[in-house]
């Protein structure tokens, strides 16, 4: 008898826990994804070998979560010195945030040159929805000042004005929402194309989002369930123990 009333314990005991992980578990188990790096360069050049650096510094919300380099050189395109990366996910809420800096700028690309003190990527995926920002301070190309916290999507084209053609395309604060729900914001991304040179260049990318549902603790008919469950558990078996234990001491 006292054994069929362990099994049956058992029985009910996982009931009880599926019951309980049915009014806990979010609508989807998968975690929000975030990213981000501080420069990347894929360009080709007339007359010199192709040039493909980075993503550099890259971090994720599945690890590393933050990433630093000391300096960032790449002969006749970039230089730069601290430059950092952060992706962190709050399993709690569901939330994203991801960043990428990058400090002391100095650009020369295409026959024009510029310099930026400091310039930031971030991005925030929440319940609510994805948001980012650029950030740039100090910062000047071909003779022009940059905004410090320009539109989504701001271009300038170097040299400025349709005749001649730019060389150089820049678009500050660039703001991708990717087919997954994901948002990208690319802090400077500068794309050349022409006969001499071809390709890009991005300072400072960050991505997050969507965010993932948070992870409640169980309530509603799950939680009640349960703890009828677990009750119908306790109490038997419990009566069960000091059944025997009665026995035990009264032969």
């Amino acid at each position: 008898m006292h054994k069929h009333m362990v099994r049956r314990g058992g029985v009910v005991g996982l009931l009880a826990a599926a019951a309980l992980l049915v009014g806990a578990l979010p609508a989807s188990a998968a975690p929000g994804d975030g990213s981000a790096f501080v420069v990347s360069a894929n360009l080709t050049l007339v007359g010199g070998p192709a040039i493909n650096v980075g993503p550099l510094a890259p971090s994720h919300t599945d690890g590393p979560t933050t990433a630093e380099v000391a300096s960032v050189s790449i002969p006749n395109v970039l230089t730069a010195g601290v430059a950092t990366s952060e992706a962190i996910r709050d399993d709690a809420t569901g939330g994203v945030h991801s960043e990428a800096s990058v400090a002391n700028v100095a650009l020369s690309l295409g026959g024009f040159s510029g310099s930026i003190g400091l310039v930031e990527a971030a991005c925030d995926a929440t319940q609510g929805g994805n948001t980012g920002s650029t950030s740039i301070v100090n910062g000047t190309f071909n003779g022009q000042s940059l905004p410090a916290n320009p539109p989504p999507n701001t271009v300038i084209a170097v040299p400025p004005g349709p005749v001649p053609p730019p060389v150089l395309s820049i678009t500050l604060n660039e703001q991708i929402v990717n087919g997954d729900g994901s948002l990208t914001v690319n802090a400077i991304h500068i794309r050349a194309n022409t006969p001499i040179i071809s390709g890009d260049v991005i300072i400072s990318s960050a991505t997050c989002g969507p965010a993932a549902p948070p992870i409640p603790m169980a309530s509603g008919a799950g939680l009640w369930i349960g703890l009828g469950l677990l009750g119908a558990v306790a109490i038997p078996v419990g009566f069960s123990v000091i059944r025997k234990r009665r026995t035990l001491v009264t032969g």
